[in-house]
């Protein structure tokens, strides 16, 4: 069942043209942050294949920071900073923007439970495909607020490293990554936004 309300979500959104967003929009290559396979590959972190950094970076000023996103009624969600581990809460991917940062913060999570049930996993981002271009999606880091507004939708190929990267060089974006159709990990649902300012 899960998979036949994907694939219908799947129909409507295409109709809607909201999935419209292409994070190399001129068809070109751009290493606005040098991504390259031998920085970021993809391996199997429990049941689920996922992006791994290899990049070497510097501390940030704090260890996680929290996401909301109302339309979702998701509240204060924890995502770990600089963390490939997205086992039991979000994770922002190594050598990505920070909230705020110019260019691209990329946060990963679930969408629906694993096979292994033992495991402390939570689909966080479950209802993930329901978002619609103009939400916003709220990070308060430190002492700040950030608020991004969701620009649009993308499902791509589990190996598509090109989704790290930003549209382009000097804005600030937020992109969040979960596996769809729910209980599958055959494609990834990419939801791209944009600072608010």
């Amino acid at each position: 069942m899960p998979y036949l309300a994907f694939k219908s979500w799947e129909i409507i959104a295409f109709d809607n043209d909201s999935l419209l967003v292409d994070p190399n929009p001129r068809g070109v290559r751009q290493a606005v942050l040098g991504v390259s396979e031998q920085e970021f590959s993809i391996q199997s972190i429990g049941n689920f294949p996922a992006f791994v950094s290899k990049r070497t970076i510097l501390a940030p000023e704090y260890r996680e920071f929290f996401l909301s996103i109302p339309k979702l009624k998701l509240e204060k969600i924890k995502v770990l900073t600089n963390s490939n581990d997205f086992s039991e809460t979000l994770a922002q991917l190594p050598g990505t923007a920070m909230p705020g940062e110019k260019g691209n913060l990329f946060i990963t999570g679930h969408s629906s439970l694993p096979i292994n049930l033992d495991r402390k996993l939570v689909p966080f981002f479950k209802d993930l495909p329901n978002i619609k271009s103009g939400d916003e999606i709220i990070l308060e880091a430190g002492n700040q607020k950030f608020i991004y507004t969701v620009m649009g939708l993308k499902i791509v190929d589990p190996k598509d490293i090109s989704v790290i990267e930003p549209p382009e060089g000097l804005g600030r974006y937020l992109t969040l990554m979960t596996c769809v159709p729910p209980g599958f990990n055959t494609k990834r649902l990419i939801v791209l936004s944009k600072i608010k300012i």
